[in-house]
Parts: structure tokens; sequence; C-alpha cells
């Protein structure tokens, strides 16, 4: 079974008509996106969009082989004029299944917005999920069977990727596709490396995709380390890039430091950003998590782990420092690379980068600031990308 995109981005295309964002200034050539279509062999269109005729001509294909059309989202628009030949667009109720004489088979998917998600299922036995914008599948059951193929609004609904994973609906060999991409993400290389650390990608319009061929599916850094300086937006990159897998465990290492009303502000603006499936420990004992078989690992943050360890070993005084302090630092940090090289979860680890600011007044921020670089490098070197926030843009430093 094969899918030809017809057009991959948002109802209202990319640019924006008369939209001044920078988004939509940059999107030119290939990242110009059409309002999302897809021509399953050239039988089925799902979603009928301006110009899809001419789309499908670009494309090298004709529209007159489509013996159905389904609407996937409410239309809001002015009405889309139906090409010569083609039926009239309708819409499958949810759950119920409808065979082609092509040997397809659409079944209706429910989602939690307006709007219907359609499972395709090919002659030769090829299976794809179609997500209309802002939807998510409602009431999935596990275990499921992976599709092959999954085309959605991974960018605007993280959660319907990571719903279909914890069911088994998306599994390693899913190919992971982006549509109704809209101007929340600059387009090129931004776009594409958010969508690669969700394991998903996007394409052109125009492209046709095998269903069923996987070789082209990003691989998931499993460790990663999120460098930045305060407020750089470290640690919402760290979340986004997980909010598209389920269960997630976010290790918070500050603790709740009774009685600091501000602490107390910035620990509930972190846990109302994160997804309401991810589950919370506060700890800096870190080692046996990594250790240990599970979901992914979001750690916010080192800095503090550092922190705490430094207290342990009395490293704010000079005497202890030198009777044993140091090194017993030294084999903590040594302990906790070590575990972070052979653990099995998916880990994505937040640092503050300090090297670059003032130099600390005193002894015990300067042995703090380079105990921390040490701390980080450490870290980044057994992982396989490492990022650095600055002013909320990512720069990937490795991977």
């Amino acid at each position: 079974m094969d899918v030809t995109l017809l057009g991959t981005g948002a109802p209202a295309g990319l640019p924006r008509p008369d939209c001044p964002c920078a988004a939509c200034a940059a999107a030119q050539g290939e990242d110009t996106r059409a309002a999302t279509a897809l021509l399953v062999d050239g039988a089925l269109l799902l979603d009928l969009t301006p110009g899809a005729a001419f789309a499908a001509a670009r494309a090298g294909h004709s529209l007159a082989g489509v013996r159905q059309v389904l609407l996937s989202h409410p239309h809001d628009g002015p009405a889309v004029e139906v090409p010569a030949g083609l039926p009239q667009p309708g819409r499958v109720p949810d759950g119920r299944e409808l065979a082609l004489l092509t040997g397809h088979r659409v079944r209706a998917v429910a989602l939690d917005a307006p709007g219907t998600g359609y499972a395709v299922t090919g002659p030769d036995g090829g299976r794809l999920l179609y997500v209309p914008p802002g939807g998510a599948p409602a009431g999935l059951e596990a275990p499921a069977e992976p599709y092959d193929l999954v085309l959605a609004d991974v960018v605007g609904r993280p959660d319907a990727l990571a719903r279909l994973r914890a069911v088994g609906a998306a599994g390693p060999t899913t190919d992971v596709v982006a549509v109704h991409l809209d101007h929340d993400v600059p387009p090129g290389r931004e776009l594409a490396r958010r969508l690669a650390a969700a394991g998903a990608r996007a394409v052109p319009d125009g492209t046709t995709l095998a269903v069923g061929s996987y070789e082209d599916v990003p691989d998931v850094p499993r460790r990663t380390l999120v460098l930045g300086g305060a407020r750089s937006g470290k640690s919402v990159e760290a979340e986004r890039r997980l909010e598209s897998f389920p269960d997630v465990l976010y290790v918070a290492t500050g603790g709740s430091r009774g009685g600091d009303t501000e602490w107390a502000a910035r620990v509930g603006a972190h846990r109302e950003r994160r997804p309401g499936t991810w589950r919370t420990a506060e700890t800096c004992d870190l080692v046996p998590l990594l250790k240990d078989e599970g979901p992914p690992l979001l750690i916010d943050c080192l800095s503090l782990w550092l922190t705490d360890a430094m207290d342990a070993v009395g490293a704010w005084d000079d005497a202890e420092w030198a009777d044993g302090g140091e090194r017993a630092l030294r084999d903590r940090v040594r302990e906790l690379t070590e575990a972070v090289r052979t653990t099995r979860r998916t880990l994505v680890a937040v640092s503050n980068e300090v090297g670059s600011g003032i130099v600390p007044a005193t002894a015990s921020g300067r042995r703090y600031r380079d105990e921390l670089g040490r701390l980080n490098a450490a870290f980044a070197a057994e992982c396989e990308q490492v990022l650095l926030v600055v002013a909320g843009q990512a720069l990937v430093l490795r991977g």
C-alpha cells in the first residue's frame, strides 16, 4: 500500500495567508505546505482540500481512480469544490468499517475532539492510521497491533502519539509522519530536530510513502543532556522531548523546601506543564533508578543533585574537602556516570551551565562552579545527544 501526501500542512496551510510571524516568513520551497490530504493507492482520498487535483498531478498521480473520499475534520472555510469525476465526500461513523471494492478496509476511530480518525488496511495487509488536526484517539485498549504508518498532528498533540505507544499501537518500527504542520515551530532543521526527538519525521508535500517501510524511522536518542542558564528554557526543552511518550517518571532533585513560597511556585509551574500521565519522584538517589528497567526518566536537575552530593561529603568546609571530601565527591560522580553508561532506560537530564557567567566571589561558590562543570562534562560524555539552550533556542552540541 502506498500513500501520497498531497499536503502536509494545517488547514490554513503554511505559510498562513497574511501571517507576519517568523515561522511563516521562513516557510519557503519544500517547507511550504498545503492543507493535509492523503491519496491511498490512487483509490482512497482522505480529506478533500482546495487544489487536490493539481497537487496529485504535481506528484505524478491522477484522481481519476478515486472510489471513495472521506472527510476527517470539520471544515469552517468556504465550500470546497469537488473535482469532476470524484464521488461526493462522506464520513464513516465512529467504530464502523467500510470495505472498498479495491480491497481496502477503512475503520473509523473515535477521537477526543471533533472529527474522525481513519485506520486503513490495504489489500497487502499494510496498516495505517490517519488522525485529523487537534485530535487524539480515544478509548484505546491494550494490547493493540502496531500500525505500520501513523500520520498525526505530532507537534500540536504529542499526547496522541503517547496514547498510541501506551497500548502498543505505535512501536519501534512504526513510521510516524507529522502532518497538519502549522507555524508553531520554525520549519526546516528545527522542526526536523524536534520531531526526531519524538521518533517522528516530516516529509515534503507530494511525497509517496510505502506503508511498512521503516528504514527512515528516526532513532530516539536514549540518553540526552540539556544544558542552559537560568530561565533559558532548558526544562521546557527537556519536557518537550518526552511528551510523546507514556508513563514518564519525572525525577525532581530539588525536594519540597517547606516554607519557601518562591520555590513552591516554581515547582507548581513545572508540574502544571507536565502531562497528567507522568509520575513524579522527589529524590537525589539516581543510581538505582538508572539501573532499573522502566519507562523514560526525566531528571531535573543535575545542579541540585550536585548540591546534595556536596552537602553529603562536606564540600563547603575546606578541611573536610581536603580530608576525603573531594575524593568522595569524585566517587559519587563516577558512580552516577557509570550508571548512565549502562542504563537501558530512555533518559533526559537537565543541568545548569554556570561556567560562562561572573566568577563567584566566594571560595565555596567557585568550588561549586568547577564541580558542576566537571559533572556536566562527565555526564555529557555518556550521552548520545547534548543540547545547549539559549534564549529558548536549542543548539545541538552532539548528536
